[in-house]
């Protein structure tokens, strides 16, 4: 996975923070991957088994029950999180690595993983 990344920033700081992150998370079928990416007003959560390719389970605020979801974006997030952990569950997942896409751990990221947790999903 060679990505050439040109420049400073935000954006290319995040990308190299990605890609290092990669080289040492994969999910495993008995041990899947949550990978959680943010833009600047949605979240998506995605149960990811590498060995195969497929994703598990998935969740996102871009869904009509969560846009009609009042609070702020971190509520949502967290929301996201919840529901996440319980459609893994529901396929018989307990366990996930969990892949910040080269963000902070902190914010919305954070409250995904939070709410994942209340679902039910060991992180």
């Amino acid at each position: 996975m060679a990505i050439k990344i040109l420049g400073k920033g935000k954006s290319v700081a995040r990308q190299r923070r990605h890609s290092r992150l990669r080289k040492k998370i994969t999910g495993t079928a008995v041990r899947p991957r949550l990978v959680v990416t943010r833009s600047s007003r949605h979240m998506v959560a995605q149960v990811v088994d590498d060995t195969v390719g497929k994703t598990v389970a998935s969740a996102s605020t871009l869904e009509a029950d969560l846009r009609a979801f009042d609070g702020d974006k971190t509520a949502k997030a967290r929301k996201v999180g919840e529901l996440v952990a319980e459609r893994a569950k529901a396929v018989g997942v307990d366990t996930v690595v969990f892949d910040r896409g080269g963000n902070k751990y902190h914010g919305r990221v954070a409250a995904v993983a939070d709410g994942a947790r209340e679902g039910g999903l060991a992180l």
